[in-house]
């Protein structure tokens, strides 16, 4: 046998003498084989796997039912209540064995075999060696789909984990769009270019694109263009080959690799090499990389989504960025608003991130009072929802314990602590209002310089420039501060 599990059976039959018969066949396996429940209507089929379908590995039924619901019909409806159920259909000789169009009809309705019985009254089935071969391995199919369900709904699981995670806060107008633009996009598979300032959550709809997508179960990798060195952008890209250059000492598979039929999101695109620019217009016209040391060219199927905070056209005018590589990703435009342009979703945000931040802390839910919300409200919010994110963290971090309400001078207090202070006066009093232990204050203060630097560069490149960190070390820091 090929398992050692009890096959449990479902015989749908209305003539007691076949149901007879068919017991005859299988009882030398009675040990393997059970006939756990015998019903004579289709209809009571479907509501015994209604109730129980996960139960059965192999429904064994006959073509011709009294009642109405046989054949074909019966068979989808029993798919549909017991998808990875295993349905064999017999019926009696006098219907011609070699009518491959019913065999067909059946089988595309979701049946797995399909034999005969003998027309006199003989006590087993036609065939018994094959019938009882096709219950064995129907029972090892419904198993193996049994199994892939399980793990198909794991993964689903996940997604929604993810998409809740990442879901897009607001009902404002400018978000309902930017939601059904979304829900319209994820059912295509072309490539998508996503403008907005820093912060507005460009990342998060690359998200919410992927994981609503046919994609959704491969990867989606997520690359900072401004991140990485560029002397290393190619090989991290479109990876290289085991002794491609001194130091290679084995293959490195590229992003665009991992990504293989999934997804690639590059952010701030425009900080990309031209050099690099022409290898990726290859990969997306021709499916195809080059990879260093490999004369073969190694073949590819991704979806590219590239997002950036700059006017990209400019860029293209300037010659900082191919045009011919805008066009190719410029199929499908969305545009993320600022924070500014939604106000009416700060007090959802602010909500949101409360709850959020107040259970990773284990802290009690402060309630925010309408005067501070008023305050947020009314703030300019140039670092977007990652500001309006910062700005909570830090309110529920300077208050370490539990308060039963935020009022507008904590808010106000909150808000400023993100300001870029200009005086002496100020940073005495971000002093009073923050004694901390050393380390946390120059984590408020590192985080507080690189925001404003960041607000006076036109990019991450040129803040990194101006700190004198690599672009890779800049957005390391920037990610460990929650600027990124």
């Amino acid at each position: 046998m090929a398992t050692e599990e009890v096959i449990n059976v479902l015989l749908i039959e209305d003539e007691e003498y076949d149901v007879v018969r068919i017991k005859n066949t299988i009882k030398p396996f009675a040990e393997k084989i059970r006939i756990s429940d015998v019903v004579s209507d289709g209809n009571d089929a479907l509501d015994l796997l209604r109730d129980r379908g996960g139960f059965y590995d192999v429904a064994i039924m006959d073509l011709n039912l009294s009642g109405g619901l046989m054949g074909e019909k019966l068979i989808e409806k029993m798919k549909e209540s017991a998808p990875s159920m295993q349905i064999i259909v017999i019926t009696k000789m006098t219907i011609n064995v070699t009518d491959y169009s019913l065999a067909n009809r059946l089988i595309k309705a979701g049946a797995y075999w399909y034999g005969t019985k003998y027309p006199g009254e003989i006590e087993l089935i036609y065939q018994p060696t094959d019938f009882i071969l096709s219950i064995i391995n129907a029972s090892e199919k419904s198993r193996i789909e049994k199994a892939w369900l399980k793990s198909h709904q794991r993964l689903l699981k996940n997604i929604e984990n993810i998409l809740e995670d990442k879901r897009i806060i607001g009902e404002s107008e400018p978000i309902v769009s930017l939601k059904n633009d979304i829900s319209k996009y994820s059912k295509s598979d072309v490539n998508i270019l996503i403008s907005g300032s820093s912060g507005t959550g460009k990342e998060l709809v690359a998200y919410n694109i992927h994981y609503n997508s046919s994609r959704r179960f491969e990867n989606l990798v997520a690359i900072n263009c401004g991140g990485l060195p560029s002397e290393l952008v190619e090989s991290e890209l479109f990876g290289y080959e085991k002794g491609a250059f001194t130091g290679a000492e084995k293959k490195k598979p590229g992003l665009f690799e991992i990504a293989n039929n999934g997804t690639v999101f590059l952010d701030e695109i425009t900080e990309l090499p031209l050099s690099a620019q022409v290898k990726l217009l290859r990969v997306m016209q021709e499916g195809e990389l080059d990879k260093i040391g490999r004369t073969e060219k190694v073949k590819v199927d991704v979806r590219v989504i590239a997002a950036t905070n700059r006017n990209i056209e400019e860029e293209v005018k300037a010659k900082r960025f191919r045009e011919d590589l805008y066009y190719r990703l410029n199929v499908i435009y969305i545009h993320v608003p600022e924070l500014t342009q939604r106000k009416s979703d700060i007090p959802l945000l602010i909500e949101h991130f409360v709850a959020h931040y107040s259970t990773r802390m284990g802290k009690d839910k402060p309630e925010i009072e309408k005067e501070a919300l008023d305050v947020f409200s009314n703030y300019g919010w140039p670092g977007n929802v990652r500001e309006l994110k910062n700005v909570v963290q830090r309110l529920l971090f300077a208050d370490l314990h539990s308060v039963s309400a935020v009022q507008a001078k904590r808010a106000l207090g909150a808000v400023h602590d993100g300001e870029q202070t200009s005086s002496a006066d100020d940073l005495e009093q971000i002093f009073k209002n923050h004694q901390l232990p050393l380390s946390n204050m120059e984590k408020l203060l590192r985080e507080k310089y690189f925001q404003y630097v960041r607000r006076n560069s036109s990019s991450d490149t040129e803040a990194a420039r101006k700190l004198g960190l690599a672009p890779s070390n800049y957005y390391r820091m920037a990610k460990q501060l929650g600027l990124k």
